[in-house]
């Protein structure tokens, strides 16, 4: 009997445990790689989550839902009742203050069947002050192809706080307008996979590195044999079982192995909105003379009266603004940087100058455009 793909490869992986378990202890005075999981590097084709998102409205609030100027709730309010025969007149404009209009949202995790549950996230799309206390009516969720996998309904789950006193003072802890449904969505349609389908399983990186994906297939052709080959830095194919039991262990399997992962190029995230500096260990810089100065720039309007003469004829009394405009320069800061100096030396040397999380960006900005730092440049 011609033993099986799997076993073959089981029985090739027990008689190469001991020759991978020499391997990683490594020579001495070698440097080892760092090392993942398979699982964190790769994501395994045909098993994806998928986005679902509906419309609903959420009723049985306190007095907090939508306005009057909302007009789009009025008329969610007129369809639904239609729907359950209830015939409203013509040009009605409901004054509803217990219902609101939300947005739906959930994640269709992969491999989910009918009667599954799945938790939603339900968030106010008018001027609702809160949430608190609504239920979610029976809502469609449709994916990008417009179809109905999902239907959800149910009380809803509010972190948020608001109270509003008579005088108009209010106090809002977190957001009242958003909230979930725990298991408030039944699944309804499956979202086919092709997992089991073909002869070979597709893993793609999460972050694509060519070097990474020859130490991936070196990993697996050690383990297993020659089953595996990179198509390009992004994708590797790797024979499989065509039994569906046997291909869900073996990838159980490739997802345990550990591998060496490729050395990628330091980088410095900039976030100019928050003022977020990020530098990631192994940024170096090249020689390079920084000189840092405090420019101060003040303007202030006094507004004075003018006045006309006394027995002056057709004169008017203007109130002319006066602005005065002055410009502080501090004392300047210069410092310098040696061939190959570490995160550590840059961080300190411009924290020893005092600047603000504003100025390290704008330094290090100037230091890239100089091609004075080893390592990329990312303003987010």
């Amino acid at each position: 009997m011609r033993p099986t793909f799997a076993s073959t490869c089981f029985f090739r992986f027990l008689g190469r445990l001991a020759l991978c378990g020499a391997l990683a202890c490594g020579l001495p005075g070698v440097a080892q790689a760092a090392q993942q999981a398979l699982r964190n590097l790769v994501q395994v084709e045909g098993v994806r989550e998928n986005q679902l998102i509906g419309y609903g409205i959420v009723v049985g609030l306190r007095g907090s839902g939508d306005g009057t100027q909302i007009k789009f709730a009025g008329q969610s309010v007129l369809n639904m009742l239609k729907q359950f025969g209830v015939k409203m007149p013509e040009r009605t404009d409901p004054k509803l203050k217990n219902t609101a209009t939300v947005m739906v949202s959930a994640t269709f995790p992969p491999g989910y069947r009918k009667g599954q549950t799945i938790d939603v996230t339900v968030s106010s799309m008018g001027d609702a002050k809160s949430l608190r206390g609504g239920v979610l009516l029976l809502t469609p969720l449709r994916a990008a192809d417009g179809e109905v996998y999902a239907l959800a309904q149910g009380n809803l789950v509010i972190s948020g706080v608001m109270a509003q006193g008579a005088s108009g003072s209010s106090v809002t802890v977190n957001t009242p307008t958003a909230g979930r449904v725990p298991n408030g969505a039944s699944i309804e349609r499956e979202i086919e996979s092709d997992f089991d389908a073909g002869g070979t399983v597709r893993l793609s990186l999460r972050r694509p590195h060519f070097q990474t994906a020859t130490n991936i297939v070196t990993t697996i052709n050690r383990r297993y044999g020659e089953i595996a080959s990179a198509h390009d830095a992004t994708s590797i194919e790797v024979m499989a079982p065509a039994n569906p039991t046997q291909r869900v262990s073996f990838v159980a399997a490739l997802q345990a192995l550990n591998v060496d992962v490729g050395e990628e190029m330091p980088k410095v995230i900039l976030n100019s909105r928050t003022g977020t500096v990020v530098i990631a260990d192994g940024v170096r810089v090249r020689p390079a003379a920084v000189s840092h100065g405090n420019l101060k720039v003040v303007i202030s309007e006094q507004p004075a009266v003018s006045q006309p003469a006394p027995f002056s004829r057709g004169g008017q009394t203007q109130v002319v603004p006066q602005s005065l405009v002055s410009v502080e320069q501090g004392s300047g800061h210069m410092f310098k940087l040696a061939a190959g100096t570490s995160l550590q030396t840059i961080v300190d040397s411009i924290n020893s100058i005092g600047a603000s999380p504003d100025d390290l960006m704008a330094i290090l900005q100037a230091l890239d455009q100089a091609g004075a730092i080893e390592g990329e440049l990312i303003v987010i």
